[in-house]
C-alpha cells in the first residue's frame, strides 16, 4: 500500500505515491492517482499499488485515450461516489478528462462534457465516445440519453475542440442514429433499450474518410445473439452514412465499447461483454460458462471479416479481479499496453482504472496481457 502525497499548484491537485519504507529509495514515483482541484488537502487518501487513476469523490469507468504532443489525454465516464449503488452511475454520468506523460501519473483537467439542458437530446447523461483529429481541430463523438425517453434510446452526438480541453457541442446534434435497415430499434420484447452507443473513431488510410464503430444490435436473429459492432462513414464527422455491421451476430447479446487498432500486422477490434450476455449458441459451441471481459476480433483486412474470439484477453479471476471496457494503448516508445476499469459490470465495481499492463502476442498471434508484478494474464 502506498501513502499518498498531495501536490498543489494553480491548475490541479496531483496525488502521487511514495512507496513504503522498505522501498524508500524509489521516493515519489509518480505512478498513482489524481483528484480534482477542489478537493481539500485533508482528502488525501491511500492508493492501491495497482491503480492508475482514481478519484476520491467520483467513480470512473469507460474511457478513451488520445495522444497529443507526447501526452496521453484520457476521457472517462464519471459519477459521484455518494450515489452509493454502482448501478445508479449510468444515469448520472458525465465525461471527465485527465492528462499524463507516462500513463501512470495523471493530472485532472476540467470536465469535458456534461448532460445538456432540460429538454435536450442528452439531458440525462453523456456516455462513452472517442476523439480524433480532423482539419486541425479535435472531434469527439459521444453517446447521449434523455429524460423524456427515460434513457431508453441512445444516440450519438458531436463536440469540437481546438485544444482538447474546451469542448463545444455541435448544433446539428445528434449527428448519428441507428438505421433500422440493419440495426434493432427499441423493442422491449427483444431487449431492454435501443443500443447505439460507444462510438470509436478511426480513419481509413486509403481515402482519408472517417469511420465509427458502434455498440449495436442486429434486428435479425435470436435476441441473446444480436450483439454486433455497427459501422458508419463520414467525410466531415457531421453527416454520416450508416453501413452494415463489421462483425456478425451469434455470440453475444451485446458487445460494448469497441476499439480498433492495428497490432503486429493485423487489425484488432476489442469489445467487452458480461458473462450473462454470452449467447446460448456460443456457450454450446465452447462447452464452458461465459466469462466477463474484453475480447479481440482479429482480421487481416481493415473492414473484415472479423471472426469471434473464444476467450477474454484477461480472465476475471486474475489479481486485479474482473477487468472491463479494456483498451490497447500505445506508449510514446511504441510499446503496447492494456488498460481497463476494475469491475464485473455493476458487480465488484471499484470505479478506477488499472495501470498500463504490457501486452505481447503468442506464437498463434493471440494477445497476451502481463499482469501486475510480472504475472501473466493468459486468455482462458
Amino acid at each position: 500500500m502506498a501513502d499518498a502525497q498531495v501536490i498543489f499548484d494553480d491548475s490541479f491537485v496531483l496525488i502521487r505515491s511514495s512507496r513504503a519504507a522498505g522501498d524508500a529509495s524509489r521516493g515519489i514515483d509518480g505512478e498513482r492517482i489524481s483528484e480534482a482541484r477542489r478537493a481539500a488537502p485533508s482528502s488525501a487518501f491511500r492508493a492501491s499499488p495497482d491503480m492508475a487513476l482514481r478519484l476520491p469523490d467520483k467513480w470512473i469507468w469507460d474511457f478513451w485515450i488520445v495522444r497529443e504532443r507526447g501526452n496521453h489525454h484520457v476521457f472517462y465516464l464519471q459519477a459521484p461516489r455518494m450515489l452509493g449503488q454502482p448501478a445508479l452511475r449510468h444515469r448520472n454520468a458525465s465525461i471527465g478528462h485527465a492528462v499524463s506523460g507516462d500513463l501512470r501519473s495523471w493530472r485532472v483537467l476540467p470536465d469535458a462534457l456534461h448532460p445538456g439542458p432540460a429538454g435536450s437530446w442528452d439531458d440525462l447523461a453523456t456516455w462513452t465516445g472517442s476523439v480524433i483529429g480532423h482539419g486541425g481541430r479535435w472531434y469527439m463523438l459521444y453517446t447521449g440519453i434523455n429524460r423524456e425517453e427515460q434513457g431508453l434510446i441512445q444516440r450519438i452526438g458531436l463536440a469540437i475542440s481546438n485544444d482538447l480541453v474546451h469542448w463545444e457541442k455541435h448544433r446539428a446534434n445528434p449527428v448519428l442514429e441507428a438505421d433500422p435497415r440493419w440495426y434493432e430499434l427499441l423493442d422491449h420484447e427483444r431487449w431492454r433499450d435501443q443500443s447505439w452507443r460507444d462510438p470509436w473513431l478511426f480513419r481509413d488510410p486509403e481515402d482519408g474518410s472517417v469511420h465509427a464503430l458502434i455498440t449495436a444490435r442486429s434486428r435479425l436473429g435470436a435476441s441473446d445473439a444480436a450483439g454486433v459492432v455497427a459501422h458508419a462513414r463520414s467525410l466531415d464527422l457531421v453527416r454520416w452514412d450508416v453501413l452494415p455491421p463489421l462483425t456478425a451476430g451469434g455470440d453475444f447479446a451485446q458487445v460494448e465499447v469497441p476499439q480498433l487498432v492495428r497490432l503486429n500486422g493485423r487489425h484488432q477490434i476489442l469489445v467487452s461483454c458480461l458473462a450473462e450476455d454470452h449467447s446460448r449458441q456460443r456457450l454450446e459451441r465452447l462447452g464452458s460458462p461465459g466469462l466477463t471481459g474484453t475480447f479481440a476480433f482479429s482480421a487481416d483486412d481493415l473492414f473484415g471479416p472479423y471472426p469471434s474470439a473464444d476467450g477474454p484477453l484477461v480472465g476475471p479471476d486474475g489479481p486485479l479481479g474482473p477487468l472491463y471496457a479494456g483498451k490497447l494503448v500505445e506508449s510514446d516508445a511504441g510499446r503496447w499496453h492494456f488498460m481497463a476499469f476494475r469491475g464485473d459490470g455493476d458487480r465488484n465495481f471499484v470505479g478506477e482504472l488499472t495501470d498500463p499492463l504490457p501486452v505481447r502476442e503468442d506464437a498463434d498471434g493471440r494477445i497476451v496481457v502481463a499482469g501486475p508484478a510480472g504475472t501473466v494474464e493468459e486468455s482462458p
